[in-house]
């Protein structure tokens, strides 16, 4: 008799079968998957994805300036984006997905101007 491995019922069906149900497979390799906290590409995603919810967040308007510390205290890390836009006046954008973001100086302070893509940046 075979044991599901993820929930320990009995396994019937094909010989080389494992998993009691399509749920139980999901669920185990979800599991194992989750315990393997070195996943260099899991973490690259997960920041990835916690960026662009930041940005759209903070830029609801289509463009915002928002100081620095603001977006790292709330876990933004400009270190992770997905393109860079260039501009005819030389400044460089970074983009998580769709939202963008330029590091500013205004009025001495640091800050972060938010801009989201357009279809002339293409």
């Amino acid at each position: 008799m075979r044991t599901c491995p993820s929930c320990g019922n009995e396994v019937t069906g094909r010989s080389d079968k494992k998993f009691c149900s399509h749920y139980c497979k999901s669920s185990f390799h979800y599991v194992k998957n989750r315990e393997d906290e070195n996943n260099l590409f899991r973490k690259i995603d997960g920041q990835l994805k916690l960026n662009r919810r930041i940005l759209k967040e903070y830029n609801k308007g289509g463009k915002a300036m928002v100081r620095i510390e603001v977006l790292h205290d709330v876990g933004f890390d400009p270190k992770y984006f997905t393109s860079y836009w260039k501009s005819k006046g030389g400044g460089v954008y970074l983009f998580c997905y769709e939202y963008g973001f330029k590091q500013m100086e205004d009025n001495g302070k640091q800050k972060y101007l938010l801009v989201q893509w357009q279809d002339y940046m293409n």
